[in-house]
C-alpha cells in the first residue's frame, strides 16, 4: 500500500516562530493556499483512505488536498496530534532560548531526552500514541490502496524516525515543511518503506528553501 503523510499548510504562528504545539490554531493564508496547491498535485491520484489529526490546521489541510468531492472520506483520529509542549505554547523561539536556555539547547541537541515542561510530552510520548494511529489508519487497506495522513511536524518526525530505523535523537536530520509530501510503501506498518522525503514540488522550486519556523 502507499501511505501519503503530509504535514499542515503554515499557520500565523509558524511565521512567526511562535511554538503552537496542541494550540489548536488555524491555517494562515498562506496555509491555505498551500494546502489549495496540495490538493491540486491529489487531484489525479486515487485516495483510499484519510485520516488526520483532529486539530483544525491538519483538519483543514486535508480538506483542501482531498477537495470538496472526496472530503467526506476524511476521519480523525487524536494519536496523531502535535506534541504537547506544555508551557511553551504561545511562545515564540527566542522566549523559550531566554526563559529556559538549559532545555531549549536539549531540544535541540539531544531532543530525546526532553520532557516537555509545564506537563507536556515527550517524543516517547508522541510515537507511542502516533504509532498505533498509522497502523489504525492502514488497517484492512489493500496492496493498491493509498491513504492520505495528514499530520504534524513531530509527529511526521518520529513516525519517519520509526520507518527508517533511525534514534530519536536525530529527529532534527530531515526538514518537514508545510503540506510536504512523504511517499511510504509497504503491506504494515513494521514493513514500510520510504520512497519520497520533504516533497515540496507543489509550492516550491527544487532549490527553494521549504522551511518552517517552529513545531
Amino acid at each position: 500500500m502507499r501511505i501519503l503523510l503530509a504535514r499542515h499548510g503554515e499557520t500565523p504562528w509558524n511565521a512567526e516562530g511562535r511554538y503552537q504545539g496542541q494550540e489548536d490554531i488555524a491555517l494562515s493564508p498562506v496555509g491555505i493556499g498551500q494546502a489549495q496547491a496540495l490538493g491540486r498535485r491529489l487531484a489525479d491520484v486515487r485516495i483510499d483512505r484519510a485520516v488526520a489529526s483532529p486539530l483544525q490546521r491538519a483538519r483543514r489541510t486535508a480538506e483542501l488536498a482531498l477537495g470538496p468531492e472526496r472530503a467526506g472520506m476524511l476521519t480523525l483520529d487524536d494519536g496523531l496530534r502535535e506534541i504537547g509542549h506544555g508551557s511553551w505554547e504561545g511562545l515564540l523561539a527566542g522566549e523559550i532560548r531566554e526563559r529556559d536556555p538549559e532545555l531549549s539547547r536539549a531540544w535541540r541537541e539531544a531532543p530525546d531526552t526532553v520532557l516537555m515542561p509545564g506537563g507536556g510530552e515527550s517524543l516517547q510520548h508522541v510515537i507511542d500514541r502516533a504509532w498505533p494511529a498509522l497502523a489504525r489508519a492502514m488497517d484492512g487497506l489493500g496492496a493498491d490502496d493509498t491513504l492520505l495522513v495528514v499530520a504534524h511536524d513531530a509527529v511526521n518526525r518520529v513516525l519517519l524516525c520509526r520507518v527508517l530505523g533511525i534514534p530519536l535523537s536525530r529527529l532534527w536530520t530531515f526538514r518537514q515543511a508545510p503540506t510536504t509530501l512523504n511517499l511510504l510503501e509497504g503491506a504494515t506498518p513494521d514493513t514500510l518503506d520510504v520512497v519520497r522525503l520533504n516533497d515540496c514540488a507543489h509550492h516550491t522550486p527544487l532549490f527553494g528553501e521549504a522551511v518552517h519556523r517552529a513545531l
